[in-house]
């Protein structure tokens, strides 16, 4: 069987067409400039007719989601019901869910009879308990918005959970893991016998660590006053902590830890500075994972910066296990969440 990975983005669908249960990767790429000025791709429909000429013989779709709120614990069959739930968590997820949509309606009209099945990356963390999701606000912000931590990079953190368990040669479910996806992008799980039972993002994917351009935790009484000293408003506010802070706001150069790392070598004192930042961040989480999970069997990095950075790597795992009678071993495994989609969009699938 054939599966088609979608990855929408705002301007751009990402590709890949797995031959299943092989997991042989057939085809892959990207359509990237959708919409943009001078493009001659003005949407996803458009960027996906193209994306359909490169590939033959699609038997299912699987489309990555990001948010699936509380509503979407696992892979599911799109239909109507379902677009329509996706549809009202573009409130939640602005960025990302309505440009999902967007493939997902595209490959409806253009593969018509072919299953779809929507992905999400808020699934995975749906397994933490009560006491690790739920802010301390008043309970009824839960109730009536959904306020709540839902965490993201779920189908990443799953897929090394999986192989590192595979690597170890043991089962998932006799494993305490942490996992680091560390790209411009950061979060790190809590995986407890193959399930998450707390991660570094919350309600949006700017809580938690030091990112490329996210500030990670602040304190949220900072908002406010920021918006006061430099007279802005909320979406103004959102830009700056989501686009303006993080590695690149703390360096004031650059959000490429790559170009960090080679500033700071050449003594750059702001280079410096943030690089140990996110270094230190991480290795606050690892060690309250490794409390919350009373011990680790590994520590597994992943993405940009944690599978080709090790001078990073090694500094976050510098001393940390010196506590620990037994060190967890230290795994790098590339993700592949376009298989990790597949394989999900195949087992719907075929039963």
């Amino acid at each position: 069987m054939n599966i088609l990975v979608i990855n929408s983005g705002s301007s751009s669908i990402k590709y890949k067409l797995f031959n299943m249960p092989k997991r042989a990767l057939l085809n892959k790429g990207a359509i990237e400039h959708i919409g943009e000025k001078g493009s001659k791709i003005k949407n996803h429909r458009m960027g996906l007719k193209q994306v359909l000429s490169k590939v033959r013989s699609v038997d299912a779709v699987g489309h990555r989601v990001v948010h699936g709120e509380e509503k979407f614990t696992k892979p599911v069959l799109i239909k109507d019901s379902v677009i329509k739930e996706i549809r009202k968590s573009c409130a939640i997820a602005p960025l990302h869910n309505p440009a999902n949509l967007a493939g997902i309606m595209a490959c409806k009209e253009l593969l018509p009879g072919v299953k779809q099945v929507a992905v999400f990356d808020t699934a995975f963390h749906q397994s933490m308990p009560d006491r690790a999701y739920i802010y301390g606000l008043p309970y009824e912000l839960y109730l009536k918005f959904g306020i709540r931590k839902y965490g993201f990079h779920g189908t990443s953190h799953e897929y090394v959970a999986h192989e590192a368990a595979r690597m170890l040669g043991k089962p998932i479910k006799k494993l305490k893991l942490i996992t680091c996806h560390l790209g411009n992008g950061c979060s790190i799980a809590a995986v407890d016998r193959g399930k998450s039972i707390d991660t570094s993002m919350g309600f949006t994917p700017l809580e938690g660590l030091v990112m490329g351009t996210r500030c990670g935790d602040i304190d949220p009484a900072l908002v406010g006053y920021i918006m006061n000293k430099k007279k802005i408003g909320l979406k103004e506010a959102d830009y700056l902590l989501n686009h303006e802070s993080g590695l690149k706001g703390i360096s004031g150069i650059s959000n490429d830890m790559r170009v960090l790392e080679a500033k700071s070598r050449q003594g750059d004192k702001r280079a410096m500075l943030a690089t140990d930042i996110f270094i230190y961040r991480i290795k606050k989480y690892i060690g309250a994972y490794i409390s919350v999970l009373s011990g680790c069997d590994a520590l597994i990095f992943t993405a940009g910066i944690g599978e080709n950075q090790r001078g990073i790597r090694l500094k976050i795992t510098k001393g940390i296990f010196s506590h620990l009678r037994k060190a967890p071993k230290v795994l790098v495994i590339p993700t592949d969440e376009e298989l990790m989609i597949a394989i999900k969009a195949y087992q719907l699938v075929k039963n």
